[in-house]
């Protein structure tokens, strides 16, 4: 008898998960063009719908078990672009450009810290790969880029909404844009949430929580969507401060 031909293994890859990266890699992109033409408000708004298209690939490809190592690498360059190169880009356009009109000097320091600050997402999300399962998947460490992004598209989203030039904020847009890279790729540790468990049952008091949640970002999106990003982003060197002084309490 005829041994039978082993059947070849198909290649390619998964739609679904990809169309969301897809999806997020295009509100990056659309982000960068907007902010080019002066629409900061719209730039702002697309890195935050960004951030949600890039939390759902992860989980739809978690769900429909079609993870796979090019997703993963799609993913980390869908993230440099949408929450590296597009919030620093925006920064610059709406406030870190104006420096240039006082000498060319602070002109470059406007445009470094624009860089310091995507070169350290990218650094995040390569340390990030190389930590893949060999850390508790409960922590981050370091700040994750999109909620680096939500502080420096909230902060834009802000200054729009109030109709406040960003060169008269450049110095705390500065701050903020440098704060905030060196939080990335900092020792930090954050809550990562993802050892919630969305399938199981939930107390009913953590819906009601959710809804509440939904209400509260309706009343002033720029406001509440900063505060809470601004918050996480503290939370870090705030619990690490906290930690330190029971150590040193307890000797």
């Amino acid at each position: 008898m005829d041994k039978e031909q082993p059947s070849k293994r198909r290649r390619g890859i998964y739609l679904l998960p990809n169309l969301f990266t897809t999806a997020a890699l295009f509100s990056g992109f659309y982000s960068i063009v907007a902010a080019i033409h002066g629409k900061f408000e719209a730039a702002a708004i697309a890195i935050f719908i960004g951030m949600i298209l890039d939390g759902l690939d992860g989980r739809v490809a978690r769900m429909t078990n079609t993870q796979t190592d090019f997703g993963t690498e799609y993913d980390s360059l869908s993230d440099l672009i949408c929450f590296g190169l597009a919030p620093a880009l925006l920064v610059y356009q709406w406030s870190l450009s104006s420096l240039i009109d006082i000498t060319n000097f602070l002109g470059k320091l406007g445009w470094l810290a624009a860089f310091i600050y995507t070169a350290c997402t990218a650094l995040r999300l390569a340390r990030f790969n190389t930590q893949v399962g060999k850390v508790d998947k409960a922590y981050f460490q370091g700040l994750a880029s999109p909620a680096a992004a939500g502080v420096l598209a909230g902060f834009v989203w802000i200054g729009t909404d109030y109709q406040i030039e960003g060169a008269s904020l450049v110095w705390l847009t500065w701050f903020i844009t440098v704060f905030s890279g060196l939080l990335m790729v900092s020792k930090f540790r954050y809550r990562s949430f993802k050892d919630l468990d969305f399938k199981g049952k939930v107390p009913f008091i953590n819906i009601l929580l959710v809804v509440m949640l939904f209400v509260l970002i309706s009343i002033n999106p720029p406001q509440i969507l900063f505060l809470v990003f601004f918050i996480y982003a503290i939370s870090g060197p705030v619990m690490t401060l906290v930690q330190l002084r029971n150590i040193y309490r307890n000797r």
